[in-house]
Order: C-alpha cells, then sequence, then structure tokens
C-alpha cells in the first residue's frame, strides 16, 4: 500500500517536473523570449555590418567595433561558413586562437544575406536555453526537498488518528488523539476525541445500566426461591420442577450477564498465572461425567477462574445440545494450546456457525432446548481477553467441535 506522504510528495515533485519539460517544448517549438530577442540582435546587426561585398577591412573595422567591451569572440563567416573576419583577440585574455574551437560556441546567427556571425567564449559557455532549463530543474529539486518535511508532517498526524480510530474500534473506549495545529486535521482530530468521548459515556452508562440491574435483579429472584421453598409441599411436583428450572436459568442468565459486563469494562485482564489447561480440562470434564478427555499438559497464562468458567460452557454446550460421548483433546502445536471439544450431535449448519457466538443467538436446532444464549458468547470473550481464539468446525470424521486456541506461556 502507497504511503499517503509519498502520494503527495511524488505528486509535487512529478507537477514540477511536468511543467518544466513543457515549457522547455513550448520553448523549443514555439520560441520564447530568447527567440525574440535573438532575431532582434540579427536584425541589428545585419544593419550594422557592412554589405557582403564590403572590402575585408570595413568588415574586420566593423566587427571589432562590435566586439569592443564584450566578453565573447566575434567570427564573420559566409554561407559555406568559411571565415571572413574575426574580432582582434585582447591581449592577456584572448591568448587562444581566435577562431572557435569544438565546444566553445555559444551562438551562431544566421544573417539575412546568408552570412553567419558566431560568437564564442574562450573559456566555453552554456546556452541560455540549457540555463533555463537547469534552474527549472533545480527549482524542482529544491521545493522537492522542502516539501516533503510539511507533508509528512501532515501526513504523520493522519496516520496518528488512524492508529486512535482503529484502537477505539478494537474495544479501546480510552483511545484519544493529540490535536496538534489549527488546521484541517486539527479540527478531524478534536472531532474524533469528542465523539470517543460521547461514545465512551454511552458506553459506560449502558454498562453501568446492566451490571445495576443484573444485580438488582438477584433480591427478587431470591424472595421467589425462598417462597417457592415455603410452598413446596402444596404445588405439584411438576410445576415445581419447572420453577426450579426457570429460577436456575434466570439465576445463570444473571451471573452471565456480570460477568460479560465485567469483561467489557476491563481490556485486560487483572491478574494472570500460570495454568495447567489439561488439569482444569480434567477437573471440568469430572464435573460433568461421561466425557473422554487426553492429550498433552499445556501451560498457560491467565485467570483460572475465568478459564474454568470457559471450559464449563463448552462443555454445558456439548452436554445440552450434542449428542454422546463428549470428547476433549488437548494437544500444543506452534507455541498454542489447541483444545478441540467435540460430541456426535448434529452440530450447528454452516451458515450459522459465524452466528453462534453472538449474546442471546440460538441456532434453528436449539431454539426450544434450555440455554441462557450467552454461554458461547462469553466463552469467546474469555478466549479473546487470554490473546486466543474460540471457532467452530467440522472434524475430517463429521463430528462437530469447537476449538479453543491460546498461547503456551513461555
Amino acid at each position: 500500500m502507497t504511503r499517503l506522504y509519498l502520494r503527495i510528495y511524488l505528486t509535487v515533485v512529478a507537477s514540477l517536473l511536468v511543467f518544466a519539460a513543457a515549457f522547455a517544448w513550448v520553448w523549443h517549438s514555439r520560441g520564447g523570449p530568447y527567440d525574440t530577442t535573438m532575431h532582434s540582435q540579427v536584425q541589428v546587426i545585419a544593419n550594422a555590418l557592412p554589405p557582403a561585398r564590403a572590402p575585408m577591412a570595413d568588415q574586420q573595422q566593423t566587427l571589432d567595433r562590435l566586439a569592443q567591451g564584450l566578453p565573447v569572440r566575434l567570427a564573420l563567416l559566409d554561407a559555406s561558413r568559411r571565415l571572413i573576419a574575426q574580432s582582434r583577440p585582447r591581449p592577456g585574455i584572448d591568448d587562444q586562437p581566435a577562431v572557435p574551437r569544438a565546444g566553445e560556441a555559444l551562438w551562431m546567427l544566421h544573417l539575412p544575406d546568408g552570412r553567419w556571425l558566431q560568437a564564442s567564449l574562450p573559456r566555453g559557455g552554456h546556452q541560455p536555453l540549457h540555463v533555463l532549463l537547469l534552474s527549472l530543474f533545480t527549482l524542482a529539486a529544491i521545493i522537492g526537498v522542502l516539501v516533503l518535511p510539511v507533508v509528512r508532517r501532515i501526513t504523520a498526524r493522519l496516520e496518528r488518528l488512524q492508529q486512535a480510530v482503529e484502537s477505539l474500534g478494537a474495544g479501546d473506549l480510552r483511545a484519544r488523539v493529540a490535536v496538534e495545529g489549527q488546521d484541517e486535521v486539527a479540527r478531524l482530530a478534536q472531532s474524533f476525541n469528542q465523539a470517543a468521548n460521547r461514545i465512551e459515556a454511552l458506553v459506560g452508562h449502558h454498562k453501568s445500566l446492566l451490571a445495576n440491574a443484573s444485580h438488582e435483579l438477584r433480591t427478587p429472584l431470591t424472595r421467589i426461591r425462598l417462597t417457592l421453598e415455603l410452598i413446596a409441599p402444596s404445588v405439584n411436583e411438576e410445576r415445581r420442577d419447572g420453577l426450579q428450572q426457570d429460577i436456575g436459568e434466570l439465576d445463570a442468565l444473571i451471573d452471565e450477564i456480570l460477568l460479560a459486563s465485567r469483561l467489557e469494562a476491563l481490556p485486560h485482564l487483572e491478574a494472570t498465572e500460570a495454568v495447567d489447561l489439561l488439569a482444569l480440562a480434567a477437573e471440568e470434564s469430572a464435573r460433568h461425567g461421561g466425557v473422554d478427555l487426553e492429550g498433552a499438559p499445556a501451560t498457560v497464562k491467565g485467570d483460572p477462574r475465568l478459564l474454568l468458567r470457559l471450559l464449563r460452557n463448552l462443555l454445558d454446550n456439548a452436554s445440552r445440545h450434542g449428542i454422546p460421548p463428549v470428547q476433549v483433546r488437548l494437544q500444543v502445536a506452534d507455541g498454542r494450546a489447541e483444545l478441540v471439544v467435540r460430541d456426535h450431535g448434529p452440530g450447528v449448519p454452516e451458515g450459522e456457525c459465524a452466528s453462534v457466538f453472538e449474546p442471546f443467538y440460538r441456532g434453528s436446532a436449539a431454539r426450544d432446548r434450555a440455554g441462557t444464549g450467552l454461554g458461547l458468547s462469553l466463552a469467546r470473550q474469555i478466549a479473546r481477553h487470554h490473546g486466543g481464539e474460540l471457532a467452530c468446525r467440522y472434524e475430517p470424521d463429521g463430528a462437530f467441535a469447537f476449538v479453543l486456541s491460546l498461547p503456551v506461556a513461555s
């Protein structure tokens, strides 16, 4: 990808070079002030010189008078470029032969009567057009050098603004950018900071409201559970079991909402330690029962309570929606621990695999089954807080599996 400052800089330099080239082409093809001046000089010199048939002495005298005070040597040639006369050399300055040598000619004027007037510098010189073009290209180089730091400073501020936008999009609501200068980029940075402040305030208010509402639901839920226990003897057993199941689901939902809110409020884990992922999986597999566990030990760095909650949600999901036996396989490869939880149920349709981790999403195969709809979303959130990822796939033998990948602790 081409950097913005390089594109702007190259555009400026290219524009200068194109202008210089176009100027040179117009000058060469249609003439310019220099050509007009030269034509005028030709006419003036032709009027001053004697006719071509005039005596050589008259032509020599006129040529010396024209060269008087000029830092050039003049030579008058006939139509076939044979020397007619030349200005006399000045002692100490024009000690070299008077006839111009190769590389010494500055210009040659073609007179209307066919003669040529040649002007030369003994020590060489440059054509005025070359001098002009050299000046234009030198000016382009100077402007190019001066433009680069200015363009780089502008685009550097845009790059910092881009980094802040990416950080905000990645979930860092505290991302801000320094306001530098008073131009459009500075106003854009100021607008971004104002928008980020509003977003942070709105999200913070939403999280606080959600956490407080979930916490306040604990009290009436406890009263309902206590009342149900008091009236249990007078309630039909089937109805009582249904009410207890509903209360359990509400309690689990509140617990997961509170945990999700706490994770969203923390961009990073508060405390981490070395965790034996195989031992943690064995502990949770024993609690569920009927889970086949195999694999090699793997140590990861993280919060053991959150990792245990992640494994619990995966096994709960497999037990609730899958078909036994549930199998857990742990392996280490390329510095990452891969934990696969698979069952022999119908799995998730391929079109729903990307949506199964969304909060409160219930697939078509699990729409009428128990569950809060937050388990897999919370599991992926925990995995990403540990620098890992949680995904789903179909194994080569057709079994559906959830795959947890975490970096191994060094």
